[in-house]
This record gives C-alpha cells, structure tokens and sequence, in this order.
C-alpha cells in the first residue's frame, strides 16, 4: 500500500507525475477529509472493487493542508486535491484578446448555466497559449468591467461591493475547477453537482470520455437551504413594506449561480445516479434528461451486526441519535423531544452519538439546552463512537435531520432490528414504510419536519410497547437484507464502471 504521507506528498505537486487511472472520483469537501457519510460510503465502495485504479479529485475549501481522517486503500493511485480558493499569488498579465471573452463567458455561463455555455468557457480558457490561474483572469480589468455591467443589469439595488465579493467566491471556485490540472482517467464518477459537478463536465469536454454522477442528496436543494438560512449573505435589498420581494439580492445571485453548476453537470452525465426514487423526479425538475435517471441505493453487510449479543436494558429504553452535532442534523429538536418523552417516562434515556467538533458553537447551545431541560441525569451526548460497541444497547433509533438522502444509520439500525422515528427527508419514509404494494409493513414512524411533539409522540409510542418495538424490528430487518444488501449494490457500480470504461 502507499503509504499516507507518501500519498498525500503525491497530490500536492504539480510536478509529480500521476499514473492513469480507470476511474476518477470527484467530491467535494468529504473524502478523505471527513468520516461517515459519502467519506465512508466513498471508502466502502472503493475498498470492494480492489481491481478498478482510482484517482480522487478531493476538492476543498481552499489551498492550505488538511489532515486525511481516512487511508484510502491501495487500488488508490492518487489523490489530487483543488482548493476553491488558492494561495495569494501576483497575478500574470494576459492580452485583452483573452481576457474580454473570458469575461464574457464567465458572466454568461453563471447566469444561464448548461453543457454549452460551460464549453465556450472552457474553449476560451483553452485558447490562452500558457496555463491560466484564476488570479490572473479575475485581476484583469476586462473581467471587473464585464461585473459592473452585470451588476447593473441584475442587482442594482444592492450593495457592489457585496456584489463584487460575493462574485469573487463563485468565480474564484469555478475557475480554479477548470484551470487546474485534470486527472487523468477512462470514466469520471462526480457525487455531487456544485463544483465536483463542474469538473465532471469539464472532463467529459475535454477528454471525450464519459461522466456520471451519483447523488447522495440533491446538492443543489441543499446549498439553497443554506444561502437562505446564511446570515452571512443578509438581503442587501431595502424592500420597504413589501410582503412578496419585487426584486432581486444577493441570495438570488447564489442560487442562480448554483443552478447553472448544476445544469451543466446534468447535461453532461450519463447515467445520473440518485438513492431513491423519489430523488429521480427532483432531478428531472432540476433538468436531468428522464431517460438518463436510474436508482442505486446504498447498501449494507448486515453480517457485520449478526453476532452482536443483546444488551438492551428493559428498565430503562435507550434512544439514539447517530449523527454529527451540527445544525443540519436538527440535534435541538430530537433534545426538545427527550423533554417531552421524559416528563411522561423518565425511565428513558437518551443519547447522541456522534462528533461535537465540527461546530463547536452549536455543541455548546445543545449542552445548555440539556442543562435548562433539566435533561442532564437522562442525557448524554457520547462523542464520535464505533457503532458496534452501542447497537446491542439500543431500543430505538431517533433522526430529526432537516436534510438526508438515505441516511445509512436507519440500515445500520435496521439490521440490528432496531425501529427508528425519523422525519419525512430523503428516502426515510421509503425505507421505513416500504415501497407500497405488498411491502406495507413499518419499521418506525415517520414525523414532520422540526417538530418535537411528534417525535416525542413517536418515541413514547415505540418505546412503551415491547411487542411494537420488536415487531417494527424484525420489519426493518428484512426489509434490509430483502432490498438493500451490500454484494448488490457493489456489484451495480462494478457493471456501470465496465460499461464506462468500454465505452
């Protein structure tokens, strides 16, 4: 195996050399970056295909070194990581005849997006006799003229020089994915649109080779959620006493910026992967041709969990959230909830399981909300864990998750015969009421969205029921092993690879 450091050396010189690989793997600001989710789903799926030769595209938030959390296995021959932001340089000079078209492409493909307006770029960049950084095109004044113009046409109302800064970012990333130097491979798998996405597109118009995508979640909802939530943005607009927004401000300047990134990668995968169906219509919405959506789920060895002995105590049921203790994750909602169960059975105890290091901020206002619940006896939050070690203890699993795709806890769960109560995002339901037809049992109750009185609802209804607890069990449990069995799925991706590559 190549060792880490040599590896790591490996992807962060241009000058070395990097050797051919079959597939290409593009994703952002996760593997080998981060543990758990697509990271480990990423780890899962190359790990079991020992005989493809990967390249991953690792693209992160700027130039300066991050640690791995995760090795990735031999049949890794490189990681080449593209910072979105890359280390201050002084700009080189480049002649008017390349910088006006570049300008103009630039503005021109941020605002309408697609395969099309994303190749004129690319072909514009291409047409300069030496490599060009993103510092040397955003420095020229063709491309601050061509923002004025676009300003004034767009957002006049607003502040320019939030405007101009906010521009910055989003051109600074998109440059720096179609500047710097491609990985070479014989396909390219992207899991996600946004910048990923952009570098799929750009391989695919480049080498001629094809590109797919497998989205976890629709990365382009999520990033929506974001900027609407952000108060880093903050509407530059004064819209008076207006209840509908008449015009348009800088959150409409994000969005539309990540519809156009996530146009041109639709147009330019085949096939485009989503987890579950559900997932296949909001890409259709979003603009991905209906004959190129397909489904593959994940999957999972429900081996792992066959020998766990049972150490569940039935005096006092456990409930767990699995996951990160972030603002996505909702973990305040599932603590609200605790409150509710535990002033009607305070013989439940409660724990997350998952880091608090990733926003330390929010990990400490959910503590605190433990302490003014007075939920500290009954409570714990138990940090990063191997989840062997706690499903035997389990009784129910708990998600209040404002976004997923299929989240990986509830088949993890559902292997162990655990029930779970999660909210009404990504494939929950369809994994925990069934695909309709003859499959109409239910492993758990489905709730809405941020709303603890439901959850506790779910909690107290599981909990309190020994025989709907285990009946819910052994529901998840088949369910699983029937749909989502680990040897499939590995194989689905290892066919779709072969006919990538042959093609």
């Amino acid at each position: 195996m190549i060792p880490l450091s040599a590896l790591a050396e490996r992807s962060r010189q241009a000058s070395v050399e990097i050797p051919d690989a079959d597939i290409c793997l593009i994703v952002e600001g996760a593997y080998p970056y981060v543990i758990g989710g697509v990271s480990g789903w990423l780890q899962d799926l190359i790990t079991h295909l020992p005989d493809v030769r990967f390249v991953i595209a690792a693209i992160k938030p700027g130039a300066g070194l991050l640690p791995f959390q995760l090795t990735p296995p031999p049949n890794v021959v490189a990681v080449v990581e593209i910072g979105l932001a890359p280390a201050p340089a002084v700009p080189r000079a480049i002649p008017d005849r390349i910088a006006v078209p570049i300008a103009d492409a630039l503005v021109a493909f941020v605002a309408t997006g697609g395969a099309d307006r994303l190749a004129t770029l690319i072909d514009v960049i291409g047409g300069s006799t030496r490599p060009l950084a993103p510092g040397d095109i955003l420095s020229h004044p063709a491309v601050f003229a061509r923002l004025r113009r676009h300003y004034q046409a767009m957002l006049p109302k607003a502040s320019f020089h939030h405007y101009f800064w906010a521009m910055r970012v989003l051109l600074g990333g998109l440059l720096a994915v179609l500047t710097t130097p491609l990985p070479r491979a014989k396909a390219y798998h992207t899991i996600s649109t946004g910048f990923a996405g952009l570098l799929a597109a750009r391989a695919a118009r480049q080498t001629g080779r094809p590109a797919f995508i497998t989205e976890h979640g629709i990365y382009l909802l999520e990033r929506q959620i974001e900027v609407m939530m952000a108060d880093w943005i903050g509407d530059q607009v004064d819209t008076g006493l207006e209840l509908e927004r008449s015009v348009r401000d800088l959150r409409d300047l994000w969005v539309r910026a990540f519809t156009s990134y996530a146009t041109a990668c639709y147009d330019s995968c085949d096939p485009i992967v989503a987890l579950y169906g559900a997932n296949t219509a909001v890409q259709r919405r979003l603009g991905a041709a209906a004959e190129r959506v397909r489904v593959i789920p994940n999957g999972i060895d429900s081996r792992r969990f066959a020998s766990l002995p049972d150490q569940r105590d039935p005096a006092h049921p456990l409930v767990a959230l699995l996951g990160r203790v972030v603002p996505i994750k909702d973990v305040k909602t599932f603590i609200r909830a605790a409150a509710i169960a535990h002033a009607e059975r305070p013989d439940i105890r409660f724990v997350v399981l998952g880091p608090e290091d990733e926003d330390p901020e929010y990990a400490a206002e959910c503590t605190r909300l433990v302490e003014d619940l007075a939920l500290t006896p009954v409570f714990r939050f138990a940090g990063r864990v191997r989840i062997e070690d706690w499903m035997a203890k389990i009784d129910l699993l708990v998600l209040t998750s404002l976004s997923e795709a299929q989240p990986l806890v509830i088949l993890e769960g559902g292997a162990c015969g655990i029930p779970v109560v999660a909210p009404d995002v990504g494939s929950c339901r369809e994994m925990i009421e069934g695909r309709g037809g003859a499959d109409s049992g239910h492993g758990g109750i489905v709730t809405p969205l941020v709303n603890p009185a439901a959850t506790a609802a779910g909690i107290l209804a599981i909990a309190g029921d020994p025989a709907m607890r285990l009946a819910m069990g052994e529901t998840m449990r088949e369910r699983v092993r029937r749909d989502y069995d680990h040897d499939t799925i590995i194989d689905a991706y290892a066919e779709l690879y072969g006919s990538l590559i042959a093609r």
